[in-house]
């Protein structure tokens, strides 16, 4: 099974992985994941921008495959972008 876009109520193929932290939660070397497809890469992206929570964006082919997803549960849906 492919590993889709983690915007919600996408179903897209991932292109892009989102890597990420919360520093008032997280130690700087933890790193979170998102996945996003080509649609969704900027608004995903800026979502955590926006929160200082953004740490790098890598093609989803160079993430080691033993990386876990964290799934985001509080976007927008994925066409209100």
């Amino acid at each position: 099974m492919t590993p889709t876009c983690s915007a919600r109520d996408c179903r897209a193929d991932a292109v892009w992985a989102l890597q990420w932290n919360n520093p008032r939660l997280h130690p700087p070397e933890r790193r979170k994941t998102w996945l996003a497809c080509e649609t969704h890469r900027d608004s995903l992206g800026d979502f955590l921008g926006a929160r200082g929570f953004l740490r790098e964006t890598v093609a989803f082919a160079d993430l080691p495959q033993d990386q876990p997803e964290d799934r985001p549960d509080d976007l927008p849906e994925a066409g209100a972008d």
